[in-house]
């Protein structure tokens, strides 16, 4: 190990003033989490219960789990670091969550010379992914060994200046998060009014109840009096979604076949918003070439088309936010009729149980383009239509002006944490560039 040690301090390259080079265990230990057994596992909170933290509730609350508490489990707290272990997510660098975490993640102990807000950073930056990833990398068998730890080097600054650096990237990461949960009210405001609207018929039914208004009055006179004998607002008609919308598909150009890709147009798989924290798409992973768009019978799709993932799982949707070429695992629609892509998003939203329930394959779950279109969609007024629109369209239009931003700080973040970390760029000439970019 001392051999080893000696070797890698050669290739260490000078630090600023006041700043060392520390091996991993020097500044830090790791803490592996416990695995209790899936019996005890309930779905929902309960006296005596603690959460089970794993790695997938650090990207969602979808599947909370909960376990009897027990001091043989160990524990972390929000403010806590933990290192996923094992697998595909070997690296990854989380916090946030207070619980029981299981075997797969690990909780960083720091010593006396380290913050552990800067831990957070510091095992993000190319100083610990780099090593840790040469060493194990992502493979099924991949995993953290103190060995392995001991010799990964890394720059640890006075604890000052760990604190100047820890609110210069903090403060992107709140940006960043207030973003987020902006995006999460104004897509509650716009599901709330499609909701009253479209699904629930709040105005119509206020206005049988001779209830007073809650509308502004043209917007109150554009509801029907009464419902019809079929349950909805009376004059509206009934339609189905393939009759109002191009609904198409999409296919995967050759991988084998060079041409057809690293080009400039963007090409969509479901995996592209299964990363979106709002149903917008900005960008995708991979991009395919004119010679490749040729591959794909619906070709390139214009800015502002919806897309739904038609498997595995059914469900994402986005608003692509630029031309787009999408492969077989969705339904794209293009919203140039009377339905905006924004009433599209939101009867989606309202209508995945009926969508899910037309799908079928033996593998997994599918809805064909076939089964897509003939499911029902009621229509309104088209005055009443164009209204929903420019109350709803602006929700939408902040939502992605809210990812477009986030993208810029995280583009920010990402070229600051490895120049902070080593000291290239000092914190005095962080701010000015944050100053800049403000």
């Amino acid at each position: 190990m001392t051999d080893l040690r000696a070797v890698l301090r050669k290739d260490l390259h000078p630090l600023p003033a006041g700043w060392a080079w520390r091996w991993f265990t020097d500044v830090m230990d790791i803490e592996g989490g416990t695995q209790p057994p899936a019996s005890t596992f309930a779905a929902m909170a309960r006296p005596g219960y603690v959460r089970l933290v794993q790695i997938r509730d650090f990207d969602s609350d979808t599947h909370l789990t909960y376990i009897p508490d027990s001091r043989k489990w160990r524990k972390c707290g929000r403010d806590d670091v933990l290192i996923a272990r094992y697998g595909a997510a070997l690296g990854r660098i989380c916090r946030g969550l207070d619980g029981a975490y299981n075997v797969a993640l690990a909780k960083v102990v720091v010593t006396d010379e380290i913050k552990r807000s800067f831990a957070y950073y510091l095992l993000k930056s190319a100083y610990f992914q780099g090593p840790l990833l040469a060493m194990g990398g992502r493979s099924a068998q991949a995993g953290l060994n103190k060995d392995g730890l001991a010799v990964i080097a890394l720059p640890v600054p006075p604890l000052p200046e760990q604190d100047a650096i820890v609110s210069i990237l903090s403060a992107l990461d709140d940006k960043i998060d207030l973003n987020r949960r902006m995006n999460e009210t104004l897509e509650a405001m716009a599901r709330a009014i499609f909701k009253d609207w479209f699904v629930e018929f709040g105005p119509t039914r206020a206005k049988m109840d001779a209830r007073p208004p809650y509308l502004a009055p043209d917007l109150w006179a554009l509801f029907p009096d009464r419902l019809d004998e079929e349950g909805k607002p009376e004059g509206w008609d009934l339609s189905t979604i393939g009759s109002e919308v191009k609904v198409l598909g999409g296919s995967t150009p050759s991988t084998t076949n060079p041409a057809y890709w690293d080009g400039t147009f963007s090409w969509a798989t479901p995996k592209d918003l299964s990363r979106l924290s709002s149903p917008v798409l900005t960008h995708t992973e991979r991009q395919i070439t004119e010679q490749g768009l040729t591959q794909i019978g619906s070709g390139l799709l214009p800015s502002g088309t919806l897309l739904l993932s038609s498997r595995a799982p059914i469900g994402y949707l986005a608003i692509s936010q630029v031309p787009v070429a999408v492969n077989q695992g969705f339904i794209a629609m293009v919203c140039d009729g009377r339905l905006s892509n924004v009433f599209c998003w939101l009867w989606s939203i309202f209508n995945m149980e009926e969508i899910k329930q037309r799908a079928n394959g033996s593998t997994f779950l599918e809805i064909s383009k076939a089964n897509f279109r003939p499911i029902p969609v009621i229509m309104p007024s088209d005055d009443l239509l164009r209204a929903f629109d420019r109350m709803v369209r602006p929700l939408h239009s902040r939502i992605a002006q809210n990812m477009h931003e986030s993208r810029t700080l995280e583009s920010t973040r990402d070229l600051l944490l490895p120049k902070l970390m080593s000291g290239e760029v000092r914190v005095r000439d962080a701010e000015n560039l944050l100053g800049a970019v403000a």
